[in-house]
């Protein structure tokens, strides 16, 4: 399968919000109406404009397959290392387990990599068990308790 990962277009965000919504969490938060809203437009401006946030889609055969969102965070904690934040990995529902999200995923330890990240982090909902399964196959441990505050 000849796959290309690649920096996100604003063109991207019809798919890339179809496969935030293709889940029963996704259909509840996301608004999948045509044209995009412009509170996705407003976020995909904000995220491109940062050099510390990269929105990456998997294309195969011209089709966005796949989306994450990886963040390059600098600390002082373990003497002033950088993590990488991997966030909302999705693949397309019509070809997941056929690998296209461990390629993804190991590309995306290898930009983090790149981008001189020590560590690499992830959270997934605690309803998602096959995404936390599919995590820990990759070698990620479940080693911290996470907290989320909506505000």
């Amino acid at each position: 399968m000849s796959l290309i990962f690649r920096r996100a277009a604003e063109t991207d965000l019809p798919a890339i919000i179809a496969m935030l919504a293709d889940d029963e969490l996704g259909r509840e938060r996301e608004d999948t109406s045509v044209p995009v809203a412009d509170c996705y437009r407003t976020a995909f401006k904000a995220i491109s404009a940062d050099k510390n946030q990269l929105l990456a889609v998997a294309e195969k055969d011209g089709a966005v397959i796949g989306t994450l969102q990886l963040t390059f965070l600098p600390g002082l904690s373990h003497q002033g290392l950088w993590r990488g934040q991997i966030e909302s990995v999705r693949i397309s529902s019509a070809i997941r387990g056929g690998g296209v999200g461990r390629q993804f995923l190991e590309w995306a330890i290898a930009t983090c990599k790149e981008n001189r990240c020590a560590i690499i982090q992830l959270t997934s909902d605690k309803s998602r068990s096959d995404a936390i399964r599919f995590y820990e196959s990759l070698g990620f441990k479940a080693s911290h308790e996470g907290f989320k505050l909506k505000i």
